[in-house]
């Protein structure tokens, strides 16, 4: 009598991430559209290099690329990926739930890793930002901390509705309310500094923090207390959102 024997969980999640990469790269013209919103964004807020200094318009620009990643992309996969079928029928494989998601989630992980340095070398080669050896590091933390607050937001809104399609103009709807809120808010603060509730409103956003400690990170020496603030209140959005869409998924839309 043969017996089947449990796979490693090292090896489902190489097959796993296998597979996840495969999927990335046939559905590359996506991808290539997340990575050119901030490099547009980068390039057309150029004049504000010599208002408001480069680590301003990179941060931006690398948040408004994150939020596309965790939104636009995250999301999307998992709510399309789940009314196919494909979470239940993974999960009846000898697997574990969690390397299932693991799998996305590191996958995404790459996607901002990618972002970032193409951001990065638009900012150097277009309009000469540049940054030393330790802001690039520091960058690239922050970023990854960053997007996991729009990572989890993606999992809290997918786990919360279960049609793709609304799945797909919820965040959509997010995505157009951070760019107004956000970035839009962001040049309202410049030109009316005296605004200054509605410049806490944006600093302290789930926007706000994630674009503090991106330009915080490129000049680490002056790294000061509202960047560890806003670290803190970066990752507690991120708990939050996690917490909620954890407890909210479920594995099928029934």
């Amino acid at each position: 009598m043969e017996t089947s024997s449990i796979p490693q969980t090292s090896t489902v999640l190489k097959t796993l991430l296998r597979a996840d990469f495969t999927t990335q790269w046939r559905n590359r013209r996506a991808v290539i559209l997340t990575l050119i919103v901030p490099v547009i964004i980068l390039m057309t807020w150029k004049p504000l290099i010599k208002v408001a200094g480069g680590p301003f318009v990179l941060s931006n620009s690398i948040v408004l690329g994150l939020i596309a990643t965790g939104l636009m992309g995250y999301s999307n996969s998992i709510a399309r990926d789940r009314d196919k079928g494909i979470f239940q029928r993974l999960r009846v494989a000898p697997v574990p739930s969690w390397s299932i998601m693991a799998s996305r989630i590191l996958v995404q992980l790459v996607m901002i890793i990618l972002l970032t340095t193409a951001v990065f070398i638009i900012g150097n080669s277009v309009d000469k930002i540049t940054l030393s050896p330790g802001g690039y590091i520091a960058t690239y933390f922050t970023a990854i901390v960053g997007g996991a607050v729009y990572l989890s937001l993606g999992q809290m809104i997918v786990g919360r509705i279960k049609n793709p399609e609304t799945v797909n103009a919820t965040v959509r709807l997010v995505y157009f309310l951070f760019i107004l809120g956000g970035m839009m808010g962001e040049i309202f603060v410049i030109q009316y500094p005296q605004f200054k509730v509605v410049a806490d409103i944006i600093k302290w956003s789930p926007y706000g923090t994630a674009r503090t400690i991106l330009a915080a990170g490129m000049e680490p020496l002056k790294w000061n207390a509202d960047a560890s603030m806003a670290l803190l209140a970066t990752i507690g959005y991120a708990a939050v959102f996690a917490f909620l869409g954890i407890k909210w998924f479920k594995w099928n839309t029934k």
